[in-house]
């Protein structure tokens, strides 16, 4: 599972953000490789209707943890589920 720190232009008000504001996601994906991992967290930003998709983090979450994870973090736990949660954050 890969775990990336997002940031995205809104292509119209979205929860908060102005057309055009940029808004700060996490991406969990669950995938074996980072470079399809990566094409997935864009593509899945892409269809909720953000755009300009910059990458700051990336982290693999090591397979032993992702159980761990799970029972403490809900989105781990959807992306076992559904193989990707997008959490959007409050405008600063």
């Amino acid at each position: 599972m890969y775990i990336f720190s997002v940031t995205a232009k809104t292509k119209k008000d979205i929860d908060g953000f102005e057309k055009g504001a940029t808004a700060p996601f996490i991406v969990y994906i669950d995938f074996a490789d980072l470079t399809g991992a990566e094409y997935l967290a864009r593509y899945y930003v892409t269809k909720e209707g953000f755009f300009d998709i910059s990458i700051d983090k990336r982290r693999q979450l090591e397979r032993s943890k992702v159980k761990q994870f799970s029972e403490k973090n809900p989105q781990v736990k959807e992306t076992l589920k559904t193989g990707y949660a997008i959490q959007l954050f409050d405008q600063d």
